[in-house]
């Protein structure tokens, strides 16, 4: 029995959700499009012979639909989400799960642990590569990692974002796939900038985000989203006897006029477009048998934006001691600041101390009771 899948935003994303489900995914049907933009959304729509609509709650209560794939604005994920899962329906929101902390803690919130719907979309997790990456992180055969350097090049930002938006909407993938490489969650955070390029003007970009893990483990994030040159994405993983990194996944290298040379990718779609047609199907056959799929959870979605919350924080320090967390109870996030001066910078540490499901203990490695000071080197 084919699953009917409604399609909620026919942009970029969405509309390679849709061509996906409809070609190369087994065991599902797209049944109904739904965007804003009534041409659109035909056009997607008429393209796999389905429905189309312009209310995205129509759609999640169609009796048509069986599951739904968000793939819209950012800011209309969570209400989109809590929708899904109000009508019983399974439901794949692209990331982030919502913009905010608090968005994201009401969505966990209304989750049943016994019978989950929400999936997060963080196809990195599928990519051969990063796949390969942690096997051979956990091998043994590099030694335990000491360090982790990821960095995000892209040709151009879409326009209207800020420097707030490259953390919760680009970074957030490092923010996921680190402590996943790892199988260590993200203890600390603090964000980093330099001189910004001339060619911007809406945001700070580069930006470079530091993050710990519970292990100990060091990673530097660079994320540049107008680098001019490509879609380019980089991880190494460094351990007490080797290293291991992701190698360009490219078609062809050219050899002419003394020089060596591949091509780069315009944007994400062709970079990942294996990781998102696997992350897809495994979703698909879990709805198909009834089992939980290896998705990112809803509380996994929250993790990630709450570490996202500490990097903007950051980002925004005023230097003022924070020692409780702004997302109250249900956070399981303790932030504490620290802020010492080196040739004219500042520095800004956020400790994000995570208990996970342990009665209020902390790790035991945690390092929030560690002094810290500023380093140069």
């Amino acid at each position: 029995m084919s699953i009917r899948v409604g399609v909620i935003g026919t942009g970029v994303m969405g509309a390679d959700h849709v061509r996906n489900l409809h070609s190369t995914v087994s065991g599902a049907t797209v049944s109904v499009v739904a965007d804003l933009d009534q041409e659109r959304a035909k056009s997607v729509a008429s393209a796999v012979g389905a429905r189309w609509v312009t209310d995205p709650l129509k759609l999640i209560n169609d009796a048509g639909v069986d599951a739904v794939v968000i793939a819209s604005h950012d800011s209309t994920h969570a209400d989109l989400t809590l929708a899904a899962v109000e009508a019983g329906k399974p439901v794949l929101c692209e990331k982030p799960l919502a913009v905010t902390a608090e968005d994201c803690r009401r969505v966990a919130a209304a989750e049943n642990p016994e019978s989950p719907l929400v999936s997060v979309g963080f196809m990195r997790r599928f990519d051969p590569g990063y796949v390969a990456l942690k096997a051979e992180t956990h091998s043994g055969r590099i030694g335990d990692p000491l360090i982790v350097h990821c960095s995000s090049r892209t040709v151009s930002a879409y326009p209207g974002g800020s420097s707030e938006s490259t953390v919760t909407n680009s970074a957030i993938h490092e923010l996921d796939i680190v402590p996943w490489i790892l199988n260590s969650p993200v203890v600390a955070a603090s964000w980093h900038c330099g001189r910004s390029s001339s060619l911007v003007t809406d945001r700070q970009d580069p930006q470079i985000i530091m993050l710990r893990t519970a292990d100990g483990v060091l990673t530097t994030v660079e994320v540049f989203l107008n680098a001019r040159y490509g879609y380019d994405t980089r991880c190494e993983v460094v351990g007490e006897i080797g290293a291991a990194r992701l190698a360009e996944p490219v078609v062809i290298h050219t050899d002419a006029d003394r020089s060596h040379s591949y091509g780069y990718a315009a944007d994400w779609i062709p970079r990942f477009a294996e990781s998102y047609r696997r992350q897809l199907q495994e979703w698909i056959d879990a709805l198909s048998t009834g089992r939980p799929s290896t998705l990112a959870t809803a509380a996994e979605g929250l993790r990630a934006n709450l570490v996202a919350a500490a990097v903007i924080k950051s980002m925004h320090s005023a230097g003022q001691l924070s020692r409780s967390s702004p997302w109250g109870k249900v956070s399981d996030v303790f932030l504490m600041d620290f802020r010492g001066s080196f040739d004219g910078f500042s520095l800004a540490v956020f400790e994000v101390q995570r208990i996970l499901n342990t009665a209020g203990k902390a790790p035991n490695d945690s390092i929030t009771d560690r002094p810290h000071r500023a380093v140069r080197r």
